[in-house]
């Protein structure tokens, strides 16, 4: 039999094609990164016509890799991005939820904000790359991650009020947490709805960066972080994630003894051992997580 490379280009082409369309008729795209950014998973909302909404199905989707992510040790860093051109999330899918029952619409407004509690909850650093508008549900859904990088463009605001509701998703509560009780008041009684530079004076983003051609600038700098944090030792990344969060729920004294836990977590870990040699001997530190 001759072999015919020609036609097996073809039919790899034909191949990288078919997934590439079975991969975007996917409500959420979930990309493990390889090579030297092996570690870094990015989670791609991709519901085009209803701009990222978020639905039963795609909260499902999220619910189940986020969980899934969290009980894999080989996931260091999480990026959630959009694939949706000038939206990162619209918030809730209005469509679905003018079906529902009240019953149905409590039933549903609880489980995104358990799921935003279990987003918020990860062990690995979660990055929030804001391309576009993050509105409502989609706000907070970003307030719920670790790190949020929004473009210049991004159109950013809890909206709820609007529609004669309020932000249910833990926006009420993460908001203030993060700028202060007045000014998340303003925000969420006047609906306002801030640029990404806005976002960045008002303390909701890290960053701000420059809108580009590819619209993916926030993407671009999520990734930067992501690499910076993939230098350091995962276990100690993930428990200063846990002395955070935890110790900032507490008084001052209460989150030493958090502090104090989690120190006691990476002191017999080989990591330690290895941080210590690469400096000892001037070179990079080599982390295996163990």
């Amino acid at each position: 039999m001759i072999f015919n490379a020609s036609r097996f280009v073809s039919v790899t082409n034909v191949l990288r094609r078919f997934i590439s369309s079975e991969q975007s008729l996917k409500e959420l795209i979930v990309e493990p990164l390889t090579g030297n950014d092996s570690g870094i998973l990015v989670l791609g909302l991709n519901r085009v016509k209803q701009k990222n909404a978020l639905s039963r199905n795609l909260l499902g989707s999220l619910e189940n890799t986020i969980e899934t992510a969290n009980n894999d040790n080989s996931v260091r860093v999480v990026i959630i991005r959009s694939h949706v051109p000038k939206v990162f999330c619209a918030g809730a899918d209005l469509k679905e939820r003018l079906t529902m029952t009240e019953s149905e619409v409590r039933i549903f407004v609880n489980r995104i904000r358990k799921f935003m509690t279990s987003l918020e909850n990860v062990r690995t650093p979660v990055i929030s790359a804001i391309d576009g508008a993050a509105l409502g549900g989609g706000l907070e859904m970003a307030l719920a991650t670790d790190i949020r990088v929004a473009s210049e463009n991004a159109k950013i605001g809890l909206v709820e009020t609007s529609l004669a509701i309020i932000p249910g998703a833990g926006g009420t509560q993460r908001l203030p947490r993060i700028i202060g009780i007045p000014h998340a008041k303003e925000l969420i009684f006047t609906s306002r709805i801030l640029s990404g530079k806005e976002a960045k004076e008002y303390g909701i983003v890290n960053h701000c960066v420059p809108f580009n051609e590819e619209d993916d600038g926030a993407y671009q700098k999520s990734l930067q972080i992501a690499r910076l944090i993939l230098q350091n030792g995962p276990i100690g990344v993930r428990m200063s994630k846990l002395a955070i969060n935890k110790g900032c729920d507490t008084s001052l004294a209460g989150g030493c003894l958090i502090e104090e836990l989690c120190y006691s977590q990476v002191i017999p870990t080989k990591d330690r051992i290895e941080g210590l040699k690469a400096f000892q001997e001037k070179r990079r530190p080599v982390y295996k997580g163990e």
